[in-house]
């Protein structure tokens, strides 16, 4: 005898399942009626009854049993033989590759230990990381996405802010210590202040924390991972923020000697171009490092 069409094997499996004919419509976004004329064909096939009605159920009778286990084995065997097939294609297809522009400091101390974790949850999606320190000078030839520490608007470009910045100071741990060591705001003034702007934010900073500001002694550095390195190697005190200090902080190169903290004025951002933030995983790794970033809620 011809067999009967795959689809009416599929109802009656997911009808035998469920037990009901409304149950297996709405997983098979069918009508209940046509569930019954798939059923009801699939009988006249055999010539046998494949179902009894208890109340409001629908009980398999023997014939049933007997073809319901044939036919869940081999519903079970095409869904694995179809992921095997999907597999294998991901497998052949050479790895897509995806690029972003970021800053240097922020890259080595906030994305990258992140970016392992993404390549270790997506193995089909390749990485890479190239610098721009403003949206300006990022070559968007190569580059997917860029975060960057900047203000918007940008011409041609999506952007999303990554996190609102606060900053505050950070110091190696041997400045805390000893006859001048940094217990208050005002004992800064025994020590140089560091910072890559022309000393606004300090600034700032000090009128919150009600201390003047040491003029004579700050030192500009234009590099802001100088200025941390600075910091580090305990030549004086630095601003940063809860981004760029988050592994310092953690285990404990640099320490916040005060809790007081100011908005930076500027915000990490993600941006792409409008063409390709669509791309699926172009925008998955975009979600991904938001997502990242409303997590990491160190120093908040």
């Amino acid at each position: 005898m011809n067999l009967p069409p795959l689809n009416a094997f599929r109802v009656f499996e997911t009808v035998a399942r469920l037990g009901h004919v409304g149950a297996a419509a709405a997983e098979l976004h069918v009508t209940p009626g046509a569930v019954s004329q798939q059923i009801r064909s699939l009988q006249s096939s055999l010539g046998v009854e494949l179902f009894t009605r208890q109340g409001r159920h629908l009980v398999l009778t023997q014939a049933g049993l007997t073809l319901h286990g044939a036919v869940a084995r081999g519903m079970r065997e095409i869904g694995e033989g179809v992921r095997q097939v999907v597999s294998e294609l991901q497998q052949a297809a050479p790895p897509l590759l995806l690029t972003i522009s970021t800053e240097p400091v922020f890259g080595a101390s906030w994305l990258l230990p992140r970016l392992f974790a993404f390549r270790a949850e997506h193995p089909h999606i390749r990485l890479r990381v190239i610098s721009a320190a403003k949206a300006a000078e990022v070559d968007w030839k190569k580059a997917d996405i860029a975060l960057l520490y900047d203000a918007p608007p940008w011409d041609g470009l999506w952007w999303r802010p990554l996190r609102s910045l606060h900053m505050f100071p950070v110091c190696c741990p041997q400045l805390l210590h000893g006859p001048n060591g940094l217990r208050q705001p005002a004992d800064l003034v025994h020590h140089r202040l560091l910072h890559e702007d022309d000393g606004t934010l300090w600034r700032r900073w000090l009128v919150e924390a009600r201390v003047p500001y040491p003029g004579d002694a700050d030192v500009h550095i234009e590099s802001f991972g100088i200025a941390l390195q600075a910091a580090r190697d305990g030549y004086g005190v630095a601003l940063s923020d809860e981004f760029n200090s988050y592994r310092d902080l953690e285990e404990g190169r640099l320490v916040r000697p005060f809790a007081l903290k100011v908005p930076a004025g500027l915000d990490y951002y993600c941006l792409s171009l409008e063409e390709r933030r669509n791309v699926p995983e172009v925008a998955q790794l975009i979600d991904w490092l938001m997502d990242q970033a409303a997590r990491d809620l160190f120093g908040a």
